[in-house]
C-alpha cells in the first residue's frame, strides 16, 4: 500500500471508533478509490496514562507507546496520527522515536482555537492527568489565550463523564456534559472551551444541539489529517 497514514490510536477503543468515523464521514468521496488510506492501531491493552502522570509507580505506558512507534517505523507511513490526547504527555520522547512525523492534536487544537478567538480566556477540559501535563495550556498561551483550568469540583465532574459514564458504562450522559459547559464557560467567564480528551470528542459528536462554544481538538485533527492525507495523494 503506497501514500497511507497510520492511527495509533485505542486509547479508548470508543474515542478512536469515533476518530475514524468522523474521517470516513468528512472524506469527500464519489467512489470507493477516493477514501483514505491507513493503518488503525487500535492499542487498547496500553496502561492508563492519566494514572501514570498522577502517580509515577503506576505501570508506565510510555513502553507500549515506543513500541508501537518501532513496528509503524517498519510500515513506513507518510505520517502517524496519535488519537488519544493525554499520550502527548510523551510526545517529545514519541517523535524523537522515528523519522517519521506525527501530528500534535493540541497544537493543532490552539491554532485552530487561535483562527477562531483573538486572545482571551478559554476553558481547558480534560483527564486530569492532561491538566496535569500542561501540554495544552503550553500551546494555548504560545497564541495568546489565558487558560482556566477546572477547580476540583468542576474536574471531578469531567472525571465521572470521562470514566464513570463512557468509559465504564457506555453513556453518552448530555445532561452532565451541558452542565459542565455551563460551569467551564458561562460561570468562569470563558468565552469558548477547548475539549482535550476523546471521550469528550465523543460526547460532541452526538450533542448536536449544544449551545456553547467549544473547539474539539479530535474534530480538528480529522480535519488536519484528511488534508495531510489528500496533499500527499496529490504529489503522487
Amino acid at each position: 500500500m503506497e501514500n497511507f497514514f497510520s492511527i495509533l490510536g485505542g486509547m479508548g477503543t470508543q474515542a478512536t471508533e469515533s476518530f475514524v468515523r468522523l474521517l470516513n464521514h468528512r472524506t469527500v468521496t464519489h467512489k470507493d478509490q477516493d477514501y483514505l488510506n491507513y493503518v488503525l492501531f487500535n492499542h487498547a491493552t496500553v496502561p492508563d496514562r492519566t494514572a501514570y502522570i498522577l502517580d509515577s509507580t503506576a505501570e508506565n505506558p510510555l513502553p507500549f507507546l515506543l513500541d508501537d512507534i518501532a513496528k509503524q517505523n517498519l510500515l513506513k507511513p507518510n505520517f502517524i496520527v496519535l488519537t488519544c490526547n493525554t499520550a502527548h504527555y510523551f510526545f517529545e520522547t514519541l517523535q524523537a522515536a522515528t523519522e517519521i512525523p506525527i501530528l500534535h492534536m493540541p497544537r493543532e487544537a490552539a491554532i485552530e482555537m487561535s483562527r477562531r478567538q483573538k486572545g482571551g480566556k478559554v476553558a481547558f477540559l480534560g483527564t486530569e492527568g492532561s491538566v496535569k501535563a500542561g501540554v495544552y495550556q503550553r500551546e494555548l498561551e504560545k497564541v495568546g489565550f489565558e487558560v482556566m483550568l477546572p477547580e476540583s469540583k468542576l474536574q471531578q465532574k469531567v472525571n465521572d463523564l470521562i470514566y464513570r459514564d463512557i468509559k465504564e458504562n457506555d453513556f453518552l450522559n448530555k445532561e452532565l456534559y451541558y452542565e459542565i459547559l455551563a460551569e467551564a464557560i458561562e460561570e468562569c467567564g470563558c468565552a469558548s472551551a477547548v475539549l482535550g480528551c476523546t471521550e469528550l470528542s465523543l460526547m460532541e459528536e452526538f450533542a448536536t444541539d449544544n449551545p456553547y462554544n467549544v473547539v474539539d481538538a479530535q474534530s480538528i485533527l480529522v480535519d488536519r489529517t484528511i488534508e495531510r492525507a489528500l496533499a500527499d495523494r496529490k504529489k503522487s
